[in-house]
């Protein structure tokens, strides 16, 4: 088992930043794929950002690339997401999740492991 306890979510204007963080406990963590998804009112989940096991690959949702960064500290068992320029679009509940596919994916079922989610608002 893997628990992910997310943080660092909140309410910010449009063209301000935020900074969510996953913090991970249970099994080895940098035997895992680590995935950024998000979840807006009425809509299905979606891929955010993905990142390898080792920290050396990243992968983006097309309409996030050039201001999200997604990282991890395998010493620290976290990861992540680094958010600028942050447009109302973006607002969703943001979830972390662990892979147990070792090259990671971008469709949420490949993912075994999932935190609580953060609420990321950004007023227009």
């Amino acid at each position: 088992q893997v628990q992910l306890t997310e943080s660092g979510g909140g309410l910010v204007q449009a063209g301000g930043s935020l900074r969510l963080s996953c913090a991970a406990s249970g099994r080895t963590f940098s035997n895992y794929p680590m995935g950024w998804f998000r979840q807006a009112p009425g809509k299905e989940r979606e891929f955010v950002a993905r990142i390898s096991r080792g920290g050396d690959s990243t992968y983006y949702k097309d309409s996030v690339k050039g201001r999200f960064t997604i990282s991890r500290n395998n010493a620290k068992n976290t990861v992540y997401l680094q958010m600028n320029s942050l447009k109302p679009e973006d607002t969703a509940v943001y979830y972390c999740a662990a892979s147990g596919d070792f090259s990671g994916s971008y469709y949420p079922e490949f993912y075994d492991y999932w935190g609580q989610g953060s609420q990321v608002t950004v007023s227009s």
